[in-house]
């Protein structure tokens, strides 16, 4: 598959890594990715320095007991999502050729071992550190990591995972359930919406390369995390209730993000159809009503089905927002900003290379 199954890569000296064209990368995306690197150096933090500096100002984390089991439930998902993330990221870095993207996916890399490590302490602090998934997120984390190619790897780890992640920490910080984990989730958010960046700006130049098959072969795929995501979402709803979160509206809103993420993929590779993200849009909009119908409460099955008949057929409410959280420098105190070269210094953002 042209050079991208990660199953039978042949690994040597990448001598074309600086050819942009040779990749179909272009020059404006290459540049930007070029960037999510130096931003990266630019943004480090200390985990060790940030949560021990969290627990000393708040103290040890305490939550009623019924609270402390709902998140351990949720952020077990995040834990261990955030080791796949490590991973996958580590192999891409390993696996990808081209420079600049290289670059990025080494930063990320980095940035996933200390969210997993952190989140980590933070969970064994609480005393909820969480034990194996459930089967939903655990199909979906091994989906993504086992995928016969890299750019089923990039769709679904920068464009699907991370972008869940984005949104489940902007409203778990809002609900300041904790404390310590209120002000240590900017910090995630922060390298979050760094990654988003690979997939938008790398997956186009392996779309251009990719057969009519090979790309129909990563729509099927992409269908088929959605629906691991709303049976991952189903079994934690209970949970997510508790917490204070409506579990459809946290599918909508993340799968809203999904979709502005391919918004921005798709028109750089010049696919005009949007036939496959409208198929795969219904297709989750008819999930989401068989297993958690809008309101959040239980509804009859034929009710369900009518309702999923009627999202298949016409949609559900359009969701706008944006798919970068504006994170402000004042809510991540303890990054060690170090100074960026000049050309660098311009202001990273996904929808800029839109």
């Amino acid at each position: 598959m042209l050079g991208f199954s990660s199953r039978a890569f042949h690994r040597g000296i990448p001598y074309k890594m600086f050819d942009r064209e040779h990749y179909g990368l272009e020059a404006k995306n290459a540049h930007i990715l070029e960037r999510v690197y130096y931003k990266g150096q630019a943004n480090v933090w200390d985990g060790k320095e940030v949560l021990g500096s969290l627990l000393e100002r708040f103290g040890k984390p305490q939550v009623p007991e019924e609270t402390k089991r709902a998140l351990k439930r949720v952020f077990a998902i995040i834990l261990w999502g955030e080791l796949a993330a490590w991973r996958i990221s580590a192999e891409l870095a390993d696996e990808i050729e081209p420079l600049e993207a290289k670059m990025a996916a080494t930063s990320q890399a980095f940035d996933e071992a200390r969210h997993f490590y952190v989140m980590h302490d933070y969970l064994q602090a609480l005393d909820a550190t969480p034990d194996r998934l459930d089967w939903g997120p655990r199909r979906l984390l091994e989906e993504v990591m086992n995928a016969d190619h890299l750019a089923k790897k990039l769709l679904g780890m920068q464009l699907m995972v991370e972008p869940i992640a984005l949104t489940l920490f902007h409203v778990v910080k809002k609900l300041d359930i904790e404390p310590v984990l209120t002000h240590l989730l900017p910090y995630y958010e922060r390298d979050e919406s760094r990654h988003v960046a690979l997939g938008v700006q790398y997956l186009p130049a392996m779309l251009s390369r990719m057969s009519a098959l090979e790309r129909a072969e990563l729509w099927a795929f992409q269908a088929k995390l959605l629906t691991y995501e709303v049976v991952s979402n189903y079994w934690v709803a209970n949970d997510l209730y508790h917490l204070g979160i409506n579990p459809r509206e946290l599918l909508d809103i993340g799968k809203a993000k999904q979709f502005r993420a391919m918004e921005l993929v798709v028109p750089k590779w010049g696919q005009v159809s949007n036939l496959p993200s409208f198929v795969v849009g219904r297709y989750v909009e008819c999930m989401g009503e068989l297993s958690l119908p809008a309101g959040g409460k239980p509804l009859p099955l034929r009710e369900r089905v009518g309702n999923a008949w009627r999202a298949l057929r016409h949609g559900g409410e359009p969701v706008t927002l944006d798919l970068i959280p504006e994170i402000p420098d004042d809510a991540v105190p303890l990054i060690h900003r170090e100074q960026e070269k000049p050309a660098k210094k311009a202001r990273l953002s996904v929808a800029s290379a839109a």
